[in-house]
């Protein structure tokens, strides 16, 4: 070997030792990283509760933000939607204990799911030593998780009532099962409280059920269709099909497109496209009857409830007309509204997202954004959704010109 194949030699045993140095450096540094990361996450995850502080009985915040949604639709209600506002609209909230009833004096037993009418649950006591609004509320044991109310609306009697989960508890029971999918390390705490969001956020969750309830009040038999079409034609829906969702995306993109337009003359024009895509879709799919009407229903059902949430929240952040009650300001996580158009920003920017959902978010999302833009493209159309068998989308067809 010659003196300058030799030196070669060296040097490239050198520069491949500072490559595996560095390599070496780079996972070290890596596992570092991760070990603190996972430690920061483990960090933040201690002292997450795993129950309610308060079962037997509701707690003072829970209290106060479920009075500031009854307050809140009672005073803007009618705004966002003529009746909803001065409807009487009891409550069911549930933690993992107790389901509570109250703005319904001496209910009758249990409670019925729809659209099977299965009756679940006893007798209704009245919470000893505690009232709510100045007037008595009920409870019930829970017995096992699987009768709870769930999210949606029930009938208590003939009436319906608006249902949902207490905050307390859906932040616990939802932390509970990302620990359960991801494991101790996974950042849960923070994670639990993006999903979840503000107590607005909750106000809104707990005033989209009473729109449902509200629903049930003033069409019932079309509520009830919706919720029974969705059970037989839900899962034949192609979720899961590429060239589905690359058509849904492109739906998808023109309604959040025509929400952010700044004329109606343009909403208008990204509306008649989105029709037009939403036709061609349904034809390349070879969408069947059942399911376009599973379509439709979902949004009158879902994406009216969406709309009804979002516009009452934006109505409590414009200008100085509304007061929240007194009580809500002991809650650290309520601000008064002053998120509610970052909020409406962030769900305008959601619909994109929904194409590739498995379930039948989208439909939130497409029937909300169909009913904000019949708000600026054809006034009057709120009595008509309910009163007539008409769909979002043909009111839509309406109110745009054809090109």
């Amino acid at each position: 070997m010659t003196k300058a194949a030799a030196h070669a030699s060296v040097g490239n045993r050198g520069r491949k030792r500072r490559i595996r140095q560095a390599l070496l450096r780079s996972v070290v540094g890596l596992l570092l990283l991760l070990g603190v990361v996972g430690a920061l996450a483990a960090l933040s995850n201690l002292g997450m509760p795993t129950h309610s502080l308060v079962v037997d009985r509701l707690g003072a915040l829970e209290k106060a933000r479920l009075a500031e949604a009854f307050h809140l639709r009672r005073t803007l209600g009618d705004r966002v939607w003529p009746g909803w506002g001065s409807a009487t609209i009891p409550a069911v909230v549930y933690n993992e204990g107790y389901v509570f009833l109250v703005g319904y004096p001496d209910p009758p037993a249990g409670w019925r799911t729809v659209p099977d009418h299965r009756q679940h649950g006893g007798p209704w006591e009245p919470v000893a030593n505690d009232q709510f609004a100045g007037a008595p509320y009920y409870r019930q044991q829970l017995f096992s998780p699987e009768i709870e109310p769930q999210s949606f609306t029930v009938l208590v009697g003939d009436r319906w009532v608006s249902s949902l989960g207490t905050k307390e508890w859906m932040v616990i029971s939802l932390g509970q099962q990302v620990r359960e999918d991801f494991g101790p390390l996974f950042p849960y705490r923070l994670f639990t409280r993006l999903l979840i969001g503000s107590s607005e956020t909750y106000i809104g969750a707990l005033l989209h059920e009473s729109f449902h309830a509200y629903q049930g009040m003033v069409a019932p038999t079309r509520l009830e269709s919706s919720e029974t079409i969705a059970r037989q034609h839900g899962d034949q829906y192609p979720v899961n099909d590429a060239a589905h969702q690359q058509a849904w995306q492109t739906e998808l993109n023109l309604l959040a497109d025509a929400l952010n337009a700044t004329s109606p003359e343009e909403s208008s024009q990204l509306a008649r496209q989105f029709l037009a895509q939403r036709a061609k879709r349904r034809t390349a799919m070879a969408l069947t009857p059942a399911l376009i009407e599973y379509e439709c229903q979902r949004e009158w059902l879902e994406g009216l409830a969406k709309y009804a949430e979002l516009a009452i929240l934006r109505q409590a952040a414009a200008g100085d007309s509304y007061t929240p009650l007194p009580a809500i300001a002991a809650d650290d996580d309520f601000s008064a509204y002053s998120r509610a158009e970052r909020y409406w920003s962030q769900q305008v920017a959601q619909i994109r997202r929904m194409a590739g959902d498995e379930g039948d978010g989208r439909f939130y999302y497409s029937g909300m954004a169909q009913a904000f833009l019949l708000d600026r493209l054809l006034p009057g159309w709120e009595e008509r959704i309910i009163s007539e068998d008409v769909t979002l989308e043909e009111l839509l067809d309406e109110a745009v010109p054809q090109s």
